[in-house]
């Protein structure tokens, strides 16, 4: 089989003026090139048909003669590099055998200056970077804006020292959570806190809105009944949420213009108290929804409220404390006077043999509990406060009374104090101190074991748990409302905890487990529950 003949691509192909010396067709396979050598490049004959008149340097017709470049090739209109960079051969330092020398230059970026290093580097191996390319050194110099012969990476000035006060550290510490602060948890963030053997959810178990809520530090908003049923005041109207059913009930409506300072549940449940800026404190039916009753006599805000059996306490602006009988028509049976600042704490304990009120004089009382008839010498008497405790620097909000041990009494500060005392009411004495890093709200005491939990404002807002006498902090949720954690409510069970803040926005966290009841304790209690029942029915 006959194959046509191949055509000569010597004679056959153009070449173009204006090529340039780097193109593809000076890498083109050549016959005559030397095959052994790898580092030689392949280049393609001259064409006789047109010839280089470019001229040819002194050192270049050495080179030719040696062999290196071609006389008249492409290689003899390049700029070669006629020697190479020797570096300096390396100084010999006498050293002793125990001592080494050391060489306190980086490896990589060297202290010497950038542009006399350089400058001569290039003088030293014969090399113009302006000749070498200059369009293409040109647009790199515009791209990168970096000047030409000059290094990128250079030593500079060291940064300046963090200051070493105390204070300064302690400040900006307090103010991290502040520009730390996500709206939704990073990924791969802990969904739980809390030490190895005790962890704690950091997201609430649920969120209602609360629009209206006062933003204030020194009232008391919310309040969680025995019948499991919350109650919050927003703006001027109180409402009431329960939790099994989640239904939402508009209880009361206060005057136009006007705002709720306080509320509280009774001990039953079954009666809500609430408190006006005006002085007066109103009684309703929380099944009917109907008021029973006002009471007036106070000459400025009602800030908080208190019930011990038939007994409602309030606490006023003007630092006085009365003592409410709703059963009779004259209310007022005592007035407590012991604070010269407002009245915004105010806890009975279970027994209603104690009352404790804090204020912003910084000032915490603890009060008998035997309730007498205003003026007679047994109720002035008793007038005065059986403990005064003046630790806290800063308004004292936050007072709760132990569950399973009645004679503690915890209390914690303001901004200015952020301490938590733990008190014996017996003796008198002071157990225990906690400094915490933020204004103190609330506190709250667990039933079911050994541990309370404070609530903060500024700059925390955070709900820390504590273990009790250890006062070691069991957990921490940072940043639990988007705004200062002003009121908390504890549920009947003494599992929940519900927190309310100025972001209108009302939490409820699971922070302890009620212990599980075995069968046969269950059985019992059953039995006296229900032989209880019928003696109450049989009277």
């Amino acid at each position: 089989m006959a194959y046509p003949p191949k055509t000569p691509t010597r004679h056959g192909r153009s070449r173009s003026e204006t090529k340039t010396p780097l193109s593809s067709s000076f890498f083109a396979p050549n016959s005559l090139a030397d095959a052994s050598n790898p580092f030689l490049v392949p280049s393609r004959a001259a064409s006789p048909a047109k010839k280089s008149s470019a001229p040819t340097s002194a050192s270049l017709k050495r080179q030719a003669s040696s062999g290196l470049i071609r006389k008249g090739g492409v290689e003899s209109r390049l700029d070669v590099v006629t020697r190479d960079y020797v570096p300096p051969p390396p100084k010999s330092e006498k050293r002793s055998r125990s001592q080494p020398s050391r060489d306190n230059r980086d490896r990589f970026i060297t202290t010497r200056d950038p542009a006399d290093e350089v400058a001569a580097t290039l003088d030293l191996m014969s090399l113009n970077p302006e000749s070498a390319s200059p369009g293409h050194t040109a647009r790199l110099v515009a791209a990168t804006g970096v000047p030409l012969n000059r290094r990128i990476l250079a030593y500079h000035e060291p940064p300046p020292v963090a200051s070493s006060d105390p204070l300064m550290t302690q400040a900006r510490e307090l103010v991290r959570p502040l520009y730390s602060r996500s709206g939704s948890a990073p990924a791969g963030a802990s969904t739980t806190t809390g030490t190895k053997d005790r962890k704690i959810s950091t997201y609430p178990y649920k969120i209602l809105d609360a629009p209206g809520m006062q933003d204030d530090f020194y009232l008391n908003l919310i309040s969680w009944s025995s019948t499991n049923v919350v109650g919050i005041a927003l703006g001027g109207s109180a409402y009431i949420w329960k939790a099994e059913s989640g239904e939402v009930v508009l209880v009361s409506e206060g005057p136009e213009g006007s705002y709720i300072a306080s509320l509280d549940f009774s001990n039953d449940g079954g009666f809500l108290g609430v408190g006006y800026p005006d002085g007066n404190v109103e009684l309703w039916d929380v099944e009917t929804q109907t008021k029973l009753r006002t009471m007036s006599g106070h000459s400025a805000q009602v800030g908080v409220l208190s019930w011990n059996g038939h007994i409602l306490s309030s606490g006023c602006q003007d630092g006085s404390i009365w003592h409410h009988d709703v059963r009779v028509a004259r209310h007022k049976v005592m007035e407590l006077l012991g604070h010269q600042g407002e009245v915004c704490g105010l806890r009975w304990r279970s027994d209603g043999e104690l009352l404790a009120s804090g204020g912003n004089d910084n000032v915490l009382n603890v009060w008998d509990g035997r309730v007498g008839d205003v003026g007679t010498p047994s109720s002035s008497t008793r007038s005065a406060a059986r403990w005064t405790k003046r630790n806290h620097t800063a308004a004292v909000k936050a007072v709760a009374w132990c569950p399973w041990q009645p004679a503690l009494l915890a209390s914690g500060g303001g901004t200015s104090d952020a301490t938590v005392h733990i008190w014996n009411t017996t003796t008198g004495a002071r157990l225990h101190s906690l400094v915490t890093p933020a204004q103190i709200s609330s506190i709250q005491w667990s039933p079911h074991r050994k541990e309370f939990i404070t609530t903060h404002g500024f700059p925390t807002n955070a709900i820390m748990v504590h273990s009790y006498p250890s006062m070691d902090k069991v957990a921490e949720i940072k940043d639990a409302h988007d705004s200062r954690v002003l009121f908390s409510a504890l549920s009947p069970s003494g599992e929940l905890v519900c927190t309310a803040a100025g972001d209108e926005n009302l939490k409820f966290w699971r922070i302890w487990e009620a212990p599980k009841v075995k069968k046969k304790e269950a059985k019992e209690s059953s039995r006296m529950s229900s032989t209880a029942t019928g003696i109450l029915t049989i009277r």
